[in-house]
């Protein structure tokens, strides 16, 4: 047999996996192959694989008569929006998708290359886990790979899209040890994932969608945290205003509304994507555009738990608030509100991207501090004249300052409803914080996508540093 025959027959081989039979599986499966979903994430004739031949070195459990060039991963680079990204897809077919020392080396090559050039890193996950015939050379392979996950993160994105479930110890292991019967699903289904435990951001219903959803995705960030965001085209005019979020905003400060109306109104061509759209619904966050920049939003929902409670990148954050603080109750303080309300402040605080805040109704007590304040460094805080900035809402307050007064009252009940009218009045209004300047600017609600723009447009060129140091403390 010539070169290029023997050439032929190995590239055949890898790009055939583990054969017609688990090929047909895999499809029989409702998922798609490895190189298939490779296919779909990058532009058309632009992916360049890497190590296709390589091959494991186990010869132990009968691994001699499983040897498939490749190992079980589709590993290279490509375009995608014609701009560099890296990625790697797991190969079910061959062994399982399992992880194996030199299949984790491919990996490995790539992640190195794309921290060099900084490019993003997309990680297709279809595996059963650690190979297990290899003993510790395959956990020496996570270790490998978590050690470029911690050395990339904040410099260039990594995603990752796993396909089924996802968890550390299967249902036979769990029933083993806790005599605990759960299905895999319960354990480790998308929609445990997303809603209960959130560790996915988002659930899709099949591979394609979930491969377009990539592209949307990647099509926010910027290569690396030294590049800006991807600029897009929009024809949406930058000074469109509506007026019907003039009347957003209910007359009784206890009647929810939705957020949501707010950011598809404010957003170029009303798109927005929604991060974790199924876990702690009474915050809302993703990805918008305003005149064609992208843009992070981190919004309260009034319309769950009444909103009670990415920064990596260059991306800069717009957020919505309307908190009237933190959920009170035991099993919030036994949950470590405290220290979960830290991480959002670090977060905020630590930022160094532009930053603009819109008060849209309540900003009560520390959840005022903590919601992007001008305390921590946000750039532009504007407030509409909803808006109610204050250490508690009335009805505590009231129910503090004229404790006395309301025992002591012939119609406790009518001289609390005075109390409150008059505490609101004065006090749970927009105008002390901005007397203070505390707030930059009262706006009209129709006006906030114009006023927006042009507070990003003045950004554009930020420059914000924190003190040199080897990491912060973040209160995990």
């Amino acid at each position: 047999m010539n070169p290029e025959d023997v050439l032929a027959d190995l590239e055949r081989r890898a790009e055939r996996g583990g054969g017609p039979d688990r090929l047909e599986k895999q499809h029989a499966a409702g998922k798609l192959t490895a190189r298939e979903r490779i296919e779909l994430l990058f532009d058309p004739g632009t992916f360049e694989e890497v190590d296709k031949l390589v091959t494991h070195r186990c010869r132990d459990f009968g691994m001699a008569d499983q040897i498939v060039p490749g190992d079980g991963v589709v590993a290279g680079h490509g375009l995608v929006e014609s701009r560099q990204v890296f990625a790697f897809a797991q190969d079910f077919t061959v062994v399982g998708g399992s992880l194996s020392e030199t299949n984790a080396a491919k990996i490995v090559k790539i992640m190195d290359l794309a921290l060099k050039l900084g490019s993003p890193v997309v990680g297709l996950n279809d595996s059963g886990g650690a190979r297990i015939q290899e003993g510790v050379l395959s956990l020496g392979g996570y270790a490998d790979i978590f050690l470029r996950n911690t050395l990339a993160s904040g410099v260039v994105p990594q995603i990752s899209a796993n396909t089924s479930y996802m968890f550390v110890t299967g249902p036979d292991v769990v029933k083993t040890v806790t005599h605990e019967d759960v299905t895999k699903d319960e354990l480790g289904g998308a929609m445990t994932h997303n809603a209960t435990s959130g560790v996915a951001h988002f659930a899709v219903e099949d591979d394609r969608e979930c491969l377009a959803l990539i592209r949307d995705l990647l099509s926010f960030m910027p290569s690396n945290n030294l590049d800006d965001p991807p600029r897009a085209r929009s024809d949406d005019a930058p000074e469109r205003e509506d007026a019907a979020l003039d009347r957003l905003v209910p007359a009784s400060p206890h009647q929810p509304y939705d957020m949501l109306d707010l950011i598809h109104t404010i957003a170029d061509e009303g798109y927005f994507l929604e991060v974790h759209r199924h876990f702690a619904k009474n915050l809302i966050v993703g990805f918008a555009r305003l005149d064609g920049r992208p843009v992070g939003v981190v919004a309260n929902q009034p319309a769950v738990l009444a909103g009670t409670l990415d920064i990596d990148f260059n991306i800069p954050l717009v957020t919505f608030e309307d908190v009237p603080g933190f959920l009170p109750g035991t099993v919030q303080e036994y949950g470590g509100i405290i220290r979960h309300g830290a991480k959002l402040l670090f977060a905020f605080a630590e930022a160094t991207v532009p930053k603009v805040t819109v008060i849209t109704r309540k900003a009560y007590g520390g959840a005022y501090c903590v919601m992007s304040s001008k305390h921590i460094r946000t750039d532009f805080n504007y407030a509409w004249p909803t808006a109610e900035i204050a250490v508690m809402g009335p009805e505590g307050a009231v129910n503090i300052l004229y404790k006395r007064e309301l025992d002591a009252a012939a119609d406790p009940a009518r001289t609390r409803a005075e109390k409150v009218e008059e505490f609101r009045d004065k006090f749970a209004n927009p105008y002390i914080a901005a007397g203070r300047g505390f707030i930059d600017e009262i706006i009209r609600p129709r006006e906030t996508r114009r006023k927006l723009i042009t507070a990003l447009k003045n950004l554009e060129n930020k420059r914000d540093k924190n003190p040199p140091k080897k990491h912060g403390n973040i209160p995990l």
